[in-house]
C-alpha cells in the first residue's frame, strides 16, 4: 500500500464529480473508482499495474447515426492528478481503433497485451509527457462516425476500442473517459456505454469505502475465477448476485495474484454480479482486476450493469405437513 497525495486526489474527484453521473463516464460514478491508472514501461510492478496497458471499448447503440467524441481527462503524466515516482518521465500513448476485428479479434479481448491485441483499424494515436495544456484538462477523439466502429451482435452497437500504454518511464497516469456527443462537453449518448475486460484503477482513498464491479454473465458460464492483483490485503471482496448475498473471494497481497473460484446458478445467466470491494484503510490504492469463465475466457466489466445493479432474491422454500 502507498499513501498519495490525499487532498490532491479529493480534490480530483470533486472536480469529476461536477459531470453528470451518466452511462458514459468511465469509471462510472456508481463504481465508486477514483480513477483509472496506467503505469510507465518501466515502473515497477509492486506499484499495482501488472502489464502497462489497459484496454476500453465504448459502445454506441447501432440504431445511432450521430457523431460521437472519447474524451480523456488529464491524459498527460505529471501534475496535480498524477502519481509520480521520482521524477515526472513518463509517455503514456492512448491509440483509437475501429472496424473488423477492433472486438471481434481474440487477443483484444485477452487479459494481457499479446498478439495482436491491436487488431482493427488504427484511427488516430497519440502520444501525452508531462503537459501543462492538458494537465487536469480533456483531450477530445473526434468526431466519430458510429459506423466507423465494429459492428457486435450480441451487444447490438458499433464499438471502438481505446488502448492506453505506457510506453516509458516510471509514473503512474490517473486518467477518465467519456463517451459524449460534444467536443467540448460531457453529453451522455443515449444508450452508450463502455466495458474493459481487465480493470486497471485506484480506489478511493477512504476506509470503508465500497468499490463495485460488474462483470457480465453470459448464459454459457457454469463458473467465473476473479483475479486481483497487488491489493495489499488491505480490501475485502464479496459477491453479490440475484442468487449470491455476499460471498467472500480471494484477496491479493503486495504484488501478486490471488484468485479464488465461484460457481455460478442458471438465474444468474444475462445479467451482470456486483463485486464488491471494501477498503479497510484510508489510503488509495492502484490494482489490476479481471474476471474470466470456465474455459478462461475473459468477461466484459460494463460501466453500467447490463440488467441493471444485481439485487439479492431471497427464495423461501416453504413446505406445508399434512
Amino acid at each position: 500500500m502507498r499513501a498519495f497525495r490525499f487532498f490532491l486526489l479529493c480534490g480530483f474527484l470533486t472536480l469529476l464529480c461536477r459531470c453528470p453521473a451518466q452511462a458514459q463516464a468511465v469509471p462510472n460514478p456508481g463504481e465508486n473508482i477514483a480513477s483509472l491508472v496506467t503505469f510507465g514501461a518501466q515502473a515497477d510492478k509492486s506499484w499495482g499495474d501488472d502489464d502497462f496497458t489497459q484496454t476500453f471499448f465504448f459502445l454506441i447503440p447501432k440504431a445511432n447515426r450521430q457523431p460521437v467524441y472519447i474524451r480523456v481527462f488529464d491524459p498527460d503524466c505529471g501534475g496535480q492528478f498524477d502519481e509520480k515516482r521520482f521524477n515526472w518521465n513518463t509517455t503514456t500513448e492512448f491509440s483509437l481503433y475501429g472496424g473488423v476485428g477492433t472486438h471481434s479479434g481474440p487477443d483484444a479481448r485477452a487479459t494481457e497485451p499479446k498478439g495482436n491485441f491491436r487488431s482493427g483499424t488504427l484511427l488516430k494515436q497519440v502520444k501525452f509527457g508531462v503537459d501543462p495544456k492538458y494537465d487536469g484538462k480533456w483531450y477530445t477523439f473526434g468526431p466519430l462516425n458510429p459506423l466507423e466502429g465494429e459492428l457486435v451482435p450480441e451487444f447490438e452497437g458499433y464499438v471502438f476500442k481505446l488502448i492506453a500504454q505506457g510506453k516509458s518511464g516510471d509514473d503512474g497516469n490517473l486518467y477518465r473517459y467519456f463517451l459524449s456527443t460534444s467536443p467540448t462537453e460531457n453529453v451522455a449518448v443515449e444508450g452508450g456505454n463502455a466495458f474493459t475486460y481487465e480493470y486497471a484503477f485506484r480506489l478511493v482513498p477512504t476506509k470503508r469505502a465500497i468499490t463495485h464491479l460488474y462483470p457480465f454473465v453470459n448464459d454459457r458460464v457454469v463458473s467465473v475465477r476473479q483475479s486481483n492483483f497487488d491489493l495489499d490485503g488491505d480490501v475485502s471482496i464479496k459477491i453479490f448476485s440475484v442468487a449470491k448475498n455476499g460471498h467472500p473471494a480471494a484477496v491479493s497481497q503486495d504484488n501478486v495474484w490471488a484468485r479464488s473460484v465461484h460457481p455460478i446458478s442458471d438465474k444468474e445467466h444475462g445479467l451482470s454480479l456486483d463485486m464488491r470491494l471494501t477498503s479497510l484503510t484510508k489510503e488509495g490504492n492502484d490494482l489490476v482486476f479481471y474476471v474470466t469463465d470456465q474455459y478462461d475466457v475473459a468477461l466484459p466489466f460494463f460501466a453500467i450493469p447490463l440488467g441493471g445493479p444485481p439485487r439479492y432474491r431471497y427464495d423461501v422454500d416453504v413446505k406445508i405437513r399434512k
